[in-house]
């Protein structure tokens, strides 16, 4: 007995309906072309969410989306980036875990003032103070952050190291995604302080936060890297850090903590020369 063949229909145009629950379709490919003011421009590539969140993120470190500037709401964005909203829900809810954008129930999405990347045609001195917070903070952490590596060695448990692990390996898979990575990387040192036993020490380090996080990505852009391109230097460091506090290697720790933020630092240092 033959096989029956296939029939083929076409694709219906997308209802309002469907444009409501964010499913992705022609119509949007034939409106979405751009949308004004925003500096944003329409997402074509796989990892959907990822490109979402990039898009957005650079519009707000440029200043195209202001501080204070209420986003568009979810279908809107999900019509204009051609995507689903799930999608858009996800880029919007890493951009929240970054503290870069604030919901206000009943009113909508907001822009926090978190800082911007600087401008070309406008002079280095405006941004002198946002250079000024990262290399201080990173100053602190060289303080900090070998000690926090040199004391976790000594008292870290079986747990800690299972967590240390699992940041590693989300960053590892994050990585190798294209994905955004920083909060495995914030997640990895915080990990570390925990292990120290130190509940003080945790909390200098939740507020250095910004510094192992936003900073990153700020000066990354600064050099035109994408948000989610992480070094696989930064990954070998924090695996090497790893294997010392597993090791007990409490000296070890500490040294290659202390290179591993100076680094860091010079890492960040090349990218803002690079602009």
């Amino acid at each position: 007995m033959d096989k029956p063949r296939p029939i083929i229909r076409r694709m219906p145009k997308q209802s309002k309906a469907d444009a409501a629950a964010g499913s992705s379709g022609p119509s949007q490919a034939k409106n979405a072309s751009a949308m004004p003011g925003l500096g944003l421009e329409p997402v074509r590539h796989e990892r959907f969410a990822e490109r979402v969140y990039d898009s957005l993120f650079h519009s707000i470190m440029t200043g195209k989306l202001a501080p204070d500037t209420r986003l568009p709401p979810e279908v809107q964005l999900a019509h204009f980036f051609q995507v689903s909203r799930p999608v858009v829900r996800q880029a919007l809810d890493r951009l929240r875990q970054d503290r870069l954008v604030e919901p206000i129930r009943g009113s909508g999405t907001y822009v926090r003032a978190c800082g911007t990347l600087p401008d070309p045609a406008i002079p280095a001195s405006r941004y002198a103070t946002d250079m000024s917070h990262i290399i201080h903070g990173l100053e602190l952490r060289l303080v900090i952050e070998p000690e926090c590596a040199h004391l976790a060695a000594l008292r870290r448990k079986p747990a800690d190291l299972a967590r240390m692990e699992e940041m590693l390996e989300g960053f590892e898979k994050a990585t190798a995604r294209g994905d955004v990575a920083h909060h495995f990387d914030y997640g990895f040192h915080e990990t570390i302080a925990q292990a120290t036993a130190n509940p003080r020490l945790v909390k200098v380090l939740k507020s250095l936060e910004y510094d192992v996080s936003h900073a990153v990505n700020l000066w990354r852009h600064m050099a035109q890297m994408k948000p989610w391109q992480r070094t696989q230097d930064a990954l070998d460091e924090h695996r090497a850090i790893f294997e010392l506090i597993k090791r007990h290697d409490a000296d070890g720790a500490r040294r290659a903590m202390r290179s591993h933020v100076e680094k860091a630092r010079v890492r960040m240092l090349d990218a803002a020369t690079d602009i």
